[in-house]
């Protein structure tokens, strides 16, 4: 009978030291009983002619680029899907309280659910998992990366506004068997902008949203589609581009007030047209590139640039008649009305003006010119003694001479003057035809900014 008794207590010691084998998890278990017969290629619906109805719902996080060459946005967003899954349903109290789950998604079934305007994937970071509940509503919860197609609008620049959308569908399922709705209602997603980054170019009008159903092969197909609207903060373009442009062009107006004879009026412009060319070329990477249409602000470039060129070329056409010679002056037909109109009314250019600057270009031995009556008096006296003795004939005549060269060179710089006078009134009137011109471009384009920057 001790003998028993000994055994009994061995074989309970023996069992004491032997582990006792691990109890699975109620999470494991839960696991198990739920993929142990699930077929993620199955929609999950007992009766298969009702839909699976997808709710989906959108966050705006930021906006990374916005490329007009080829036509495409990129934007980092929250992206959410909703669902129910009629087998993947249990009863908390049998599995410990647990009422919420993770799960593969690539162990149950996923909706097809794309982006119409997909691109590309960008850098998104894959989440592999999916949340489910008891009542079988799935929570598929990922932050996107995406590259979208958009038709973009640059004309406007830096002022401009983009409306690029997002339409999510099913690419197989038509909407009996895959219905979509928002999560939430319009007027929360349109007016959502708090996960927006602010702080970027980009600022964040709204978000409004639209269902409709597309009948394409004698089927009906659900689509959701959220258009993103945005605007262009304007600042960093206007200061970086727009108002150095201006400044240059206020200094080329500011060289008209260069004396018109001085020489450094043409080699001025000359340098400020080349810096401008300098500032354009190191200022292109910073405007959109675009394939259709040019925008305003490329316009208004080559507008500037040519309205530099038409001021070196104003300048040098008056510079060139300033130094037309009297001989040159007198063949032009043209001058010689513009002279006789213009000319000032004390000492116009009369056919007796054009004819002692014809007298006074050169003395012409032969005689065939005309001379003023004091000076024709002297020639006269001249003749008349004759007789006298020859040094005092050789002073009359250096004394003529010395009249003959004081006159002509009076007149030379009357006329001189004149001309002068003429060609700054040239120089003013195209002067203010230019200004004219630049105000006219000036308020048109101000006005165009102005009314897609308070649109």
């Amino acid at each position: 009978m001790s003998f028993i008794w000994l055994t009994l207590l061995f074989s309970v010691h023996l069992a004491e030291c032997v582990p006792e084998k691990p109890k699975r998890s109620a999470l494991n278990q839960l696991t198990r009983t739920l993929l142990r017969k699930y077929d993620c290629g199955v929609r999950p619906v007992h009766n298969w002619t009702s839909p699976t109805i997808i709710y989906i719902d959108l966050i705006l996080q930021s906006v990374l680029d916005v490329d007009g060459k080829t036509q495409s946005i990129t934007t980092s967003i929250w992206y959410r899907q909703i669902w129910t899954d009629e087998f993947l349903v249990w009863d908390p109290e049998e599995f410990d309280g647990i009422n919420e789950i993770s799960l593969s998604s690539d162990a149950i079934w996923i909706p097809d659910v794309i982006i119409s305007e997909f691109v590309d994937e960008g850098k998104s970071l894959p989440i592999p998992y999916v949340y489910v509940n008891s009542s079988g509503s799935v929570k598929n919860y990922r932050p996107m990366q995406v590259v979208l197609a958009c038709s973009l609008e640059m004309y406007a620049f830096p002022f401009d506004k983009q409306n690029c959308s997002l339409t999510f569908r099913s690419w197989l399922h038509s909407v009996k068997e895959i219905d979509l709705a928002l999560w939430r209602s319009a007027e929360a997603i349109a007016n959502d902008k708090r996960e927006f980054m602010n702080d970027g170019e980009w600022e964040l009008l709204s978000i409004p949203s639209s269902y409709w159903q597309i009948h394409q092969d004698n089927t009906d197909y659900a689509h959701i589609q959220f258009n993103v609207l945005i605007r262009r903060r304007p600042l960093l373009y206007v200061v970086g581009l727009l108002i150095p442009s201006i400044f240059l062009m206020l200094v080329d107006v500011i060289s008209f007030y260069l004396p018109l004879n001085s020489g450094t009026r043409i080699v001025f412009k000359i340098s400020i047209l080349l810096g401008y060319t300098v500032f354009r070329v190191n200022l292109t990477d910073e405007l959109p590139a675009t394939a259709i249409n040019t925008p305003l602000i490329g316009v208004f470039f080559a507008v500037c640039m040519a309205l530099l060129m038409l001021s070196l070329i104003k300048s040098i056409l008056v510079v060139k008649l300033l130094h037309h010679s009297e001989k040159e002056v007198r063949q032009m037909s043209v001058s010689a009305c513009l002279l006789d109109k213009y000319g000032s009314a004390g000492h116009g250019f009369t056919e007796s003006a054009l004819t002692s600057i014809k007298t006074l270009d050169r003395i012409n031995p032969s005689g065939d010119y005309e001379l003023e009556p004091s000076l024709e008096e002297d020639l006269l006296s001249l003749n008349e003694i004759q007789d006298a003795p020859s040094g005092l004939e050789w002073l009359l005549q250096e004394l003529v001479s010395l009249r003959l060269a004081l006159s002509q060179e009076d007149s030379e710089s009357s006329a001189q003057a004149e001309w002068l006078a003429l060609c700054s009134k040239l120089d003013i009137f195209l002067f203010r035809f230019y200004l004219l011109v630049l105000a006219l471009y000036a308020a048109t384009l101000l006005m165009l900014w102005a009314i897609w920057s308070f649109a």
